[in-house]
């Protein structure tokens, strides 16, 4: 979930060239009608969006969703300082990583969770 197009590229040539299926969309609103429906695996949250739904609200739902609280969660985002990392993880985030962000370790971070998702 990712406002801004180039990086939505950039994330969807990463992942589908690791043989991941990715759907994106560039909202928050957008992205709890797509994650309630899918039910993915891993999603990829970028906190500041356009609209009435963070980043973050969107990691809350997910989080206290019986139906989606498996559902792993990395905020991907600019803000970098200690709150905003806290923020992310009190509202449930599994990972946090900054951008700019190293596609490598986006997909080792992917590859550590897939864990414990199986």
């Amino acid at each position: 979930v990712e406002d801004h197009a180039d990086i939505r590229k950039l994330l969807r040539m990463t992942l589908e060239f690791s043989d991941f299926e990715v759907l994106d969309v560039s909202n928050g609103e957008d992205a709890w009608k797509v994650v309630r429906q899918v039910r993915p695996d891993v999603v990829l949250l970028d906190i500041m969006m356009p609209g009435a739904f963070s980043g973050l609200d969107v990691c809350r739902l997910i989080k206290e969703s019986n139906e989606l609280c498996s559902t792993q969660v990395i905020l991907l985002t600019a803000r970098g300082s200690a709150d905003d990392r806290q923020a992310g993880l009190n509202a449930g985030a599994d990972e946090y990583l900054v951008k700019p962000f190293s596609t490598l370790k986006l997909l080792e971070v992917i590859e550590s969770l897939e864990g414990s998702i199986r």
